[in-house]
C-alpha cells in the first residue's frame, strides 16, 4: 500500500477500477496523482491490453505508461465466483468504482449501478461507455476513432475530401476528464448528503459536447463548414505560414483590432489595415486565400525568430509549429520543471506533471505497476493467508 500523503486532497480515498485502454485509466490516474489509493483490477495472465500495444518505453507500452502511474495492480478473474466475491469484499470499504468494460459487461457481473447503490449506498460509481444507454447504438463497442467518426469530429478535421481523426484521442481524454470532474462533484455531494452517486459518461456524448460550435453552425446555417487543416473555419487570418529558415509559424487573429495590428504594425501594410474588404471577419473569411498569400510572402522572407518578435511587438498571438520529438525537449517545459521521474518495473521513467498547479499540493506521481504486483498484499489485507492466495492462483482466479 502506498505511503499516505495527508496533504493531498484525495488522501484516504479508495478507488477500485475495472479499467482498460485510455478513458477510465486516465480518469483514475488523475485521482491517484492527487492522493487517492487506486486499485486497478486486471485479468490474470494478460492484464490491461494496452500493456501490449508496443514496447518503446524500455520494454513498456507508451499508452500504458501514460495512464497507469500511482496505482496498485490486482489480478482477478471477475467472471469466477471467487473473484467476484473478492471484488465485493473490496467494495465494502471503497469510495469510488470506475469501469469502462464492454457493453453490458458490468450488468453481467452483477455490478450494475442500481444494484451497487442498494448494496453500498455511499459508493460512487462512474461507468464509462461508448454510447450510453437507451439509444439505438447502446449495444455497440466504441473506441476513440469510432466515437469521433460517429459524432462528426473527423469531418471537421483535415482538408476537404480528406477527413482525419484528430491526433489526440479526444473522445478518450475528454471522457476521462468528465468522469474525473463528476467524481469530484459526487464526493462533494456525498459530504453533504451521505449518499453516493451513479455517474454515466459516454465517448459519443463527450465528442458531441466538443462539437458544440460546429453543430450549432450546421443546424442554423444549413450547411457544413469544410475542414481547413491548420486553420479555423470561423476566423481569418488564422493559420500556419512558412519562414525563411525552414520553420513554420502559426499566427492567430480573433477580432478586428488584432487584424489591424497584424496588418499595420506587424506587416507594415497600412493599406491592408484600412481596406474595407478586410475590416470585419466575414470579409476576411471571404478573402482568406489572398490574405494568406500576403502573410505567407512576408513570413517566408524572414526567419522564425524575427517573425515571432514582430508578432509579439504587435500583440499578435503566435507559436512555433513543433513535432512531438521537439516538444519532448521544449525549453518551456524544462524551465518550469514540468518533468518528474516515476518508478516502474524497468526503472525510473520521465513523466509530465498533471496540468493543474495548486499551491501546497505536490502530485504523488506514484510508480507504474507491474501486472499483479500488489495482488498478494491486497489479498493479505483482506485477511487471506498465503496458502489461500496460492490456491486462488492455481485456480486462475488471481
Amino acid at each position: 500500500m502506498p505511503e499516505p500523503q495527508p496533504h493531498l486532497p484525495l488522501a484516504g480515498l479508495l478507488v477500485i477500477s475495472l479499467e482498460q485502454a485510455i478513458s477510465a485509466p486516465l480518469c483514475t490516474r488523475h485521482l491517484a496523482d492527487f492522493g487517492a489509493r487506486v486499485i486497478k483490477i486486471e485479468p490474470p495472465g494478460q492484464g490491461d491490453f494496452t500493456r501490449h500495444y508496443d514496447d518503446v518505453v524500455h520494454g513498456l507500452a507508451a499508452h500504458f505508461v501514460w495512464v497507469s502511474r500511482g496505482k496498485e495492480s490486482l489480478t482477478l478473474d471477475l467472471k469466477s465466483e471467487a473473484g467476484n466475491e473478492l471484488l465485493h469484499r473490496l467494495l465494502v470499504d471503497a469510495d469510488v468504482l470506475v469501469s469502462n468494460l464492454g457493453p453490458g459487461a458490468v450488468d453481467r457481473l452483477g455490478l450494475g449501478a442500481d444494484e451497487l447503490a442498494e448494496r453500498y449506498p455511499r459508493l460512487i460509481t462512474a461507468t464509462i461507455s461508448g454510447y450510453g444507454t437507451g439509444g439505438t447504438l447502446d449495444h455497440k463497442r466504441a473506441y476513440d476513432l469510432l466515437a469521433q467518426a460517429e459524432a462528426g469530429s473527423c469531418a471537421i478535421t483535415g482538408w476537404p475530401g480528406q477527413p482525419a481523426k484528430p491526433g489526440i484521442p479526444i473522445a478518450d481524454v475528454g471522457t476521462a476528464m468528465y468522469a474525473y470532474s463528476s467524481i469530484l462533484a459526487a464526493l462533494y455531494d456525498r459530504e453533504r448528503t451521505g449518499r453516493g452517486s451513479a455517474i454515466a459518461v459516454s465517448l459519443f456524448d463527450t465528442v458531441i459536447e466538443f462539437m458544440g460550435y460546429a453543430l450549432n453552425h450546421a443546424r442554423h446555417s444549413g450547411h457544413d463548414q469544410p475542414p481547413n487543416g491548420l486553420s479555423s473555419p470561423s476566423v481569418a487570418p488564422y493559420g500556419a505560414y512558412p519562414t525563411s529558415d525552414g520553420q513554420t509559424v502559426v499566427l492567430g487573429t480573433t477580432n478586428d483590432g488584432e487584424w489591424r495590428r497584424l496588418a499595420g504594425r506587424m506587416l507594415g501594410r497600412d493599406d491592408l489595415a484600412a481596406d474595407p474588404r478586410y475590416a470585419h471577419n466575414a470579409g476576411r473569411l471571404a478573402h482568406r486565400a489572398e490574405l494568406d498569400e500576403q502573410i505567407s510572402a512576408w513570413c517566408s522572407a524572414r526567419p522564425l525568430a524575427q517573425v515571432q518578435a514582430a508578432a509579439d511587438a504587435a500583440g499578435i498571438g503566435n507559436a512555433r509549429y513543433n513535432t512531438p520529438s521537439e516538444v519532448v525537449t521544449h525549453p518551456h517545459l524544462a524551465s518550469r520543471g514540468r518533468w518528474r521521474d516515476v518508478d516502474s518495473p524497468v526503472g525510473p521513467i520521465p513523466a509530465l506533471l498533471p496540468p493543474p498547479v495548486v499551491a501546497g499540493w505536490e502530485p504523488r506521481m506514484g510508480a507504474i505497476p507491474g501486472l499483479g504486483a500488489h495482488t498478494d498484499q491486497i489479498l493479505a489485507d483482506l485477511g487471506l493467508s498465503l496458502g489461500e492466495v496460492d490456491e486462488l492462483r492455481r485456480g486462475g482466479v488471481v
